[in-house]
């Protein structure tokens, strides 16, 4: 594991990020790094394919809720 060095405006979005999130700051970092690889790997996909791809290679399945359900 390494040191990534970044401006201090992004560590306190970064910061900020994983207080909503309810991760840590290497947690969110990490997360927003992952998300931007598959991203550029994957520029055809959305952000919300991408994210239910990885949510059923992990065997997580969501539903959607339909609009108007409470």
């Amino acid at each position: 594991m390494g040191i990534v060095n970044i401006d201090d405006d992004l560590h306190d979005q970064v910061r900020k990020a994983s207080t909503v999130s309810f991760r840590s700051i290497n947690a969110q970092a990490a997360y927003w790094i992952k998300v931007g690889m598959l991203c550029e790997t994957n520029p055809t996909l959305s952000f919300t394919e991408i994210i239910e791809r990885e949510l059923s290679s992990a065997g997580v399945s969501a539903q959607s809720l339909a609009l108007g359900e409470a």
